[in-house]
């Protein structure tokens, strides 16, 4: 199989721990885009906070995509024109809140290139350094949501957040996608809105086939385009029922995994054309 596309989920599996991408990393995905084959970004993170990687990559030269927010927003790099999106009421966002005071979990959004919390807690500290918004605290979190917005995070300890997942995706269920990007980062978009789905949207006017893409991740929220994708790849850090999903298991983030799978399944193909 000629792979025409490789999708790339970041935190844990892209980038290090230290939020760095390998020097081998980097020329593996800069030698696959010189020969014509698209890589995307696809994270749960907003845009601002996946921008760097992008230009680190050099994906407005190459024309490529980033899927922020876990696919609710689709962003040409070369344009920078917003391609899809789509987001949550202000209506609903007031009632995660109401359900989050319920469950005793935190709760956070997006709002002005800012976290917005009602509380400060080190989850939402966390999202900050990931993504490099700032943490805006505000007194009554309804009163500061009056608009859509892209999503909402539930923040706990990931033995709490686990239980309040499985109870909230029954009670959701026909309303909202929701899932764990990480342990203690529960999401929630509009209904389905997943980095699969977002995918699915992406490749079609594009003329690319799902069995011409490689998806690389190593979560829950990487689970449907890992399923989508003609090679779904999961990283050695990943939990053991997301690699029993997947096609391939490769290294880990600390290990050079996404250089392995685009050195063997891209690089070495092309070497041999």
């Amino acid at each position: 199989m000629t792979y025409k596309m490789i999708v790339l989920d970041l935190d844990d599996t892209l980038l290090r721990g230290d939020q760095t991408i390998s020097t081998r990393t980097k020329d593996a995905l800069l030698q696959a885009q010189e020969a014509g084959v698209k890589v995307v970004l696809a994270s749960g993170r907003p845009t601002f906070g996946m921008r760097w990687v992008a230009k680190e990559l050099k994906l407005d030269q190459y024309g490529s995509y980033i899927l922020s927010f876990n696919g609710s927003k689709i962003i040409d790099c070369k344009t920078n024109e917003e391609k899809y999106s789509r987001a949550l009421s202000a209506e609903m966002a007031h009632r995660l809140y109401d359900v989050s005071r319920r469950e005793n979990v935190g709760i956070l959004t997006y709002a002005e290139d800012a976290i917005i919390v009602e509380e400060t807690n080190k989850f939402a500290s966390i999202e900050s350094e990931l993504t490099g918004l700032p943490v805006k605290v505000v007194p009554d979190f309804k009163e500061a949501i009056s608009r859509p917005v892209v999503k909402a995070l539930m923040l706990k300890e990931a033995d709490h957040l686990v239980k309040v997942e499985k109870k909230l995706q029954t009670e959701f269920d026909g309303e909202l996608s929701v899932m764990r990007s990480k342990p203690f980062f529960l999401e929630f978009t509009q209904l389905g809105v997943t980095k699969g789905a977002s995918l699915d949207y992406l490749i079609k006017p594009l003329g690319i086939n799902p069995e011409e893409v490689i998806a690389i991740g190593d979560s829950y929220n990487d689970l449907t385009m890992i399923e989508f994708a003609g090679l779904g790849v999961a990283m050695g850090n990943a939990p053991e029922d997301i690699k029993e999903k997947a096609d391939y298991v490769a290294p880990s983030n600390m290990e050079d995994g996404v250089a392995e799978v685009v050195e063997k399944f891209v690089l070495n193909k092309l070497s041999r054309v």
